[in-house]
């Protein structure tokens, strides 16, 4: 029976540095032979990518609901047209967001009922679920040095939501110890890979 393969997604506050560490962690894995696969939230489907469009575009005025609805929804096709099919090849998946973000964007950020969020994620990922979750942690100052591009629709947002955002990833964190591995935004980033890599080695039991 083939083995199943592993979900392992990336997440922080824009400019946290999260992107770098899944490009690290994607030279690691090839050098190691594994198979994988490189996604991003919202996107990597054309219907997930179309509504990415609409949920960044910074001429759109998108309610609190509506935005959440989007961000289901694009994941809802990601899960089930690319992650879990992957997931069942055996493949390793590395995904840029996931349902992480919701709660921390959507329930912390936008004050949405967070038990209301939690039931309508396990409706739309199914038996998708993360087995290993790196947060890059960065405060407000740091992520905004750090963009090196006109802001999206998210990214435009105040330093007042990005601090409940923050807050909000640090207490999923607290609460689930046993997947989220809490990573120091502000070091250099070869010194954060260096923690990546002996979580890696251990899940994959790699000596």
């Amino acid at each position: 029976m083939k083995k199943r393969g592993l979900l392992i997604t990336f997440e922080g506050i824009d400019g946290s540095g999260k992107t770098t560490q899944l490009t690290m962690t994607t030279g690691f894995l090839r050098k190691q032979g594994y198979r994988f696969l490189i996604l991003r939230e919202p996107g990597s489907t054309p219907v997930a990518e179309q509504i990415r469009k609409i949920l960044l575009g910074r001429e759109n005025k998108i309610g609190p609901a509506s935005e959440l609805l989007l961000y289901l929804a694009a994941r809802a096709d990601l899960a089930q047209k690319v992650i879990a099919p992957a997931l069942e090849r055996g493949v390793i998946v590395l995904c840029d967001r996931f349902y992480d973000s919701t709660m921390a964007y959507q329930g912390y950020g936008r004050g949405l009922d967070i038990p209301l969020i939690e039931r309508l994620n396990g409706l739309v990922i199914g038996r998708v679920r993360p087995n290993l979750t790196f947060l890059v942690d960065v405060d407000y100052q740091t992520s905004l040095k750090r963009r090196k591009r006109e802001s999206d629709r998210l990214e435009s947002e105040s330093r007042a939501f990005f601090d409940r955002v923050r807050c909000g990833f640090l207490a999923i964190a607290q609460k689930e110890k046993k997947r989220i591995v809490v990573l120091d935004g502000k070091k250099p980033a070869e010194d954060i890979f260096a923690e990546v890599e002996i979580c890696l080695r251990k899940k994959l039991n790699i000596r």
